[in-house]
């Protein structure tokens, strides 16, 4: 019997904390498909003439260059990424050479640009009461702020989880495979609220 025969086979297990948070990105989908589900409940019982004049309202130019921001994000936060698997922690060189940022610079620009995102919803909102559109003025109101705004809570939490793997990073004596699975998991965490955004962005200022 050959060495080759004897030797032991390894096996490849998918990592536990992965699946399990695919597995509750699953449960979110179902939670936002619901939303989806009211909102167009709600625009086909309100009609088409009442519907029109709740969205003429909406700053979609502004809503526009905040969602290219929420989506490019995602481009900065997958390159964290790559950093993390290569376990690249911090940059090896100058602030201004990009090509040679780690997972942590990666991160904090897509943080930088999350709380961006949040900030114009804020503002957004803030223009919307001016204008008279409440949660509780009509319908519209009510399914717009619910939708937006749980998915900028769902934003919110991402940020909270960039800067959880930033600071446990930080206190790590060495980046290794446990470091480089949260930053993945916090992936696809992101990757998902943006995904989300784009089809609530479609429906709610593009289908009007």
């Amino acid at each position: 019997m050959s060495s080759a025969t004897l030797a032991p086979q390894k096996v490849n297990r998918p990592n536990i904390v992965a699946v399990g948070t695919i597995v509750w990105l699953s449960s979110e989908l179902m939670f936002f498909a619901a939303l989806f589900s009211i909102y167009f409940t709600t625009r086909s019982n309100q009609g088409p003439k009442l519907w029109l004049e709740s969205t003429s309202i909406l700053n979609i130019p502004f809503a526009s260059f905040n969602t290219t921001v929420l989506v490019l994000s995602s481009v900065t936060c997958q390159f964290g990424v790559f950093a993390a698997e290569r376990f690249q922690n911090s940059r090896t060189g100058s602030i201004f050479q990009i090509s040679r940022w780690g997972m942590r610079e990666w991160f904090a620009l897509t943080f930088a640009m999350g709380a961006f995102f949040i900030g114009g919803q804020v503002f957004e909102y803030t223009e919307l009461v001016h204008k008279g559109l409440t949660i509780s003025a009509v319908p519209y109101g009510s399914v717009f702020y619910l939708a937006t705004g749980f998915h900028g809570l769902h934003v919110t939490g991402g940020l909270i989880a960039f800067l959880v793997v930033m600071v446990r990073v930080s206190k790590a004596r060495r980046f290794g495979h446990s470091q480089a699975t949260t930053a993945i998991v916090v992936s696809y965490y992101w990757h998902f609220v943006d995904i989300v955004w784009i089809a609530l962005f479609s429906a709610i200022y593009l289908v009007q």
